[in-house]
Parts: C-alpha cells; structure tokens; sequence
C-alpha cells in the first residue's frame, strides 16, 4: 500500500491523515503480525524518531474505533492490534508468541445455543500449541 493509498483509506474511514498517523498505518495494516502499541511506536520511531508514545496509542484506538483495526487482549495480560477486520480465529506458537490468522471455517464451535440467557454478537477462538518437531510427527 503506497501514501496515496493510505490517505484515501483514513479518508474514507473519516480520519484525518497526518504524518504520524500515516506512519502508523503504513506499518500496523500491511503487517501480518499481531503487534502491541508498544511494538507498534518502536517500529514507527524508526521513521518519525518524535512520536509519542500517546500519540501512537491514541492513533491505534483511533483505528479500532474506526473499523480500521481490531484489539484482542490476550489472557496474558497484552493487548495486540490486527488489521484483518473480518471474522477469523487466531493460533498462539507458545514458542515464538506468533499470532497467526486461522480462516474462520476452518474451526466449529458449538455449544451456544446453550447460552441462552445471552445474545452472542461476537465470538474468536484462541488456540495455543508449539510447532511439531520432526520427531512427533
């Protein structure tokens, strides 16, 4: 995605694009990774050396509010941020802490018709598990 591209984006999605908020979404939506605000103003103080902290979080709340961006917080207590907007599942490497993406048809899950004291407007599946190594497979 070129400047241009990134502009018309925040555009349509009624933000204003600045330079640091242009940084900030030239790295978090083309990036496969799932990353936390502080990894997100580490990499972007690599081009915009000022950014404030409060500044890229701020921009990345800006985002999800937006429909730009999810946030998910992980059990461990982080938070992350993912440009995929659309229904999917996540895989935690307990190795590496990679999040990948896991198409959502690619999980069922059943059971809800038994919450029926609540009306389910949104579900994700965590799935944790390391890479097998030769020798167990």
């Amino acid at each position: 995605m070129n400047e241009n591209d990134i502009a018309q984006l925040l555009r349509r999605h009624g933000i204003q694009p600045s330079a640091q908020r242009m940084a900030i979404a030239g790295y978090v939506l083309s990036t496969d990774a799932h990353p936390s605000a502080e990894q997100v103003w580490r990499k972007v103080r690599e081009t915009i050396p000022v950014v404030s902290r409060a500044t890229v979080y701020n921009t990345l709340n800006l985002f999800v509010k937006k429909g730009l961006l999810r946030n998910f917080h992980l059990p461990e207590g982080g938070s992350v941020f993912d440009p995929e907007v659309n229904r999917h599942h996540h895989l935690v490497d307990e190795e590496s802490g990679e999040i990948r993406n896991i198409q959502w048809e690619a999980l069922k899950v059943d059971g809800l018709d038994s919450l029926r004291d609540f009306e389910i407007t949104e579900y994700t599946v965590f799935v944790r598990g390391r890479r097998r190594r030769d020798d167990e497979r």
